[in-house]
């Protein structure tokens, strides 16, 4: 039998259930791989072992006592930018460094109510600026296929975790593809919700309008499970929609006969990897096995998302970073005057990549270039936004790659910020629109490492792309692939 951290969320509930294990045994297995493990990989930034533990004895005693709770006793991971009551919550920065979070994130409280047991913060780039973790403030995070290549970004700590069997379950966040492109690089799964399906209150914000929670986990059941759990609506988030769940796990049938798929031309493209390319066309015709019909679709206005993105994106980083300037909390750099102080504790603070985003959201914020960019951006994305709305007219939803390459090396493209962004192409549009995405493995390169399938849905239709991607899973044998290090980590 394989170790306990290296089982999905539901096979643990059931073992749990069935009184075969305990949820301390559960916790003392994840605690067990990180020690083990993760001085290689890294994707942790801190962790407290024993508080979990005397939550993981709690959640024993009330089950014991017959509570019945969706993630009773089940440990999760948080990417550092969920605010945790009594943590730390730092954005794998230096300048939120002493801050300690005064209140929860509202997905923590959902947790919470679930069961949970949290376990600890999971690292990222920072402030979620980029692709490849390499921007953390305090170390780079490592994929468990190969710690010579990057886990992606900026959830690569959530994603490298659950691939590495560090955590059985992990939340991240994605603004541009935070969560499926690193899900794809390490061969887990990842769900970007539809924005508004889930609060963000309590998410340190990066782009207030493309920002959103979701799931990275171990395949495609967890991650209905997951969803149901924190998705719903928040009274204090004016962005969070009071629309009517869908009991997620109840849609996994299996079974896709009938499933109009659309494959978008625009997101087959030449300069693609040809393991990429060939993997996702393999997958697409098994799901044409499965039943599903295949639909021709275009998306004309893909070709402008990454540049619509950079603008959108990095203006509301403009704003939203105003905030970490060393007077409310964090660290400081005394100056002569307040001026002074602003500007040497956020050079001082500040990594090369959150600078240079806040530089150019600035610049397109400016008087002059506002009309010019930043509007004329805004323009372009509800084009964007128009493509899919007509692309769900004839199919349920999208079939395509997540990402154009498999991982890469590390510092390969830390000297060219532009090929770096436009890595992004597949995912952005995803975020501009509004809409839902999921990323589920569906191969390994010739060089060994994980190759996703993105599926992507309609606003609010999150059960269409948890159908399509679970028949799929079920199908297929890649979401039960580990990296060798997983066997380090406890997994037999």
């Amino acid at each position: 039998m394989r170790s306990l951290n290296a089982l999905p969320v539901h096979e643990l509930n059931q073992l749990l259930q069935n009184g075969e294990c305990s949820s301390v045994d559960i916790v003392s297995d994840v605690i067990s791989a990180i020690e083990r493990v993760d001085d290689r990989i890294g994707a942790y930034l801190d962790y407290d072992g024993e508080h979990a533990l005397k939550e993981a004895r709690a959640s024993d005693e009330r089950r014991s006592n017959g509570c019945q709770l969706p993630l009773l006793g089940i440990p999760v991971g948080l990417k550092d930018v969920l605010n945790v009551r009594g943590m730390a919550c730092g954005c794998a920065s230096r300048i939120l460094e002493g801050y300690t979070s005064p209140y929860d994130a509202y997905v923590v409280t959902r947790l919470r109510e679930a069961g949970a047991v949290i376990l600890g913060r999971l690292n990222m780039d920072e402030f979620a600026m980029g692709s490849t973790n390499e921007n953390s403030a305090y170390k780079p995070t490592r994929n468990p296929w190969n710690q010579d290549y990057v886990p992606g970004g900026s959830s690569g700590g959530s994603a490298a975790a659950v691939s590495a069997c560090e955590a059985v379950a992990a939340l991240g966040s994605d603004t541009g593809g935070s969560i499926r492109q690193p899900a794809s690089f390490c061969g887990c799964v990842g769900l970007k919700p539809t924005y508004g399906r889930v609060s963000r209150r309590g998410l340190t914000a990066f782009a207030s309008s493309l920002d959103q929670v979701g799931p990275v986990v171990r395949d495609v059941r967890d991650a209905a499970l997951l969803l149901e759990v924190i998705a719903g609506h928040d009274r204090f988030d004016s962005t969070s929609l009071n629309i009517p769940l869908s009991s997620y796990r109840d849609t996994l049938t299996g079974d896709i006969s009938g499933m109009k798929l659309g494959i978008p031309k625009e997101y087959f493209i030449d300069g693609m990897d040809p393991d990429v390319k060939k993997t996702v066309q393999d997958a697409i015709d098994k799901c044409a096995e499965l039943g599903a019909e295949l639909v021709d679709v275009e998306l004309p206005h893909t070709e402008y998302a990454v540049a619509v993105y950079y603008i959108i994106a990095t203006a509301e980083a403009s704003a939203n970073l105003a905030r970490f300037d060393g007077v409310r909390y964090g660290a400081r750099v005394d100056g002569r005057d307040p001026l002074d102080m602003y500007g040497k504790t956020r050079a001082g603070y500040l990594g090369d990549e959150v600078k240079r985003r806040i530089i150019l959201g600035t610049y397109v914020l400016s008087s002059g270039y506002y009309d010019e960019y930043y509007i004329r951006a805004q323009k372009a994305r509800t084009l964007i936004r128009n493509d899919f709305e007509n692309a769900f007219g004839t199919c349920d939803a999208l079939i395509a790659p997540v990402t154009p390459t498999t991982s890469f090396r590390f510092g390969e493209k830390g000297d060219d910020p532009l090929q770096m962004y436009l890595g992004d192409i597949f995912t952005v549009p995803v975020n501009l629109a509004g809409i839902c995405g999921i990323s589920v493995p569906c191969g390994m390169s010739g060089s060994g490492l994980p190759i996703g399938l993105q599926i992507i849905g309609p606003a609010f239709k999150e059960e269409r792309i948890l159908r399509a991607a679970h028949a799929y899973e079920q199908a297929t044998d890649w979401h039960n692939q580990k990296p060798e290090i997983a066997r380090t980590a406890g997994m037999s």
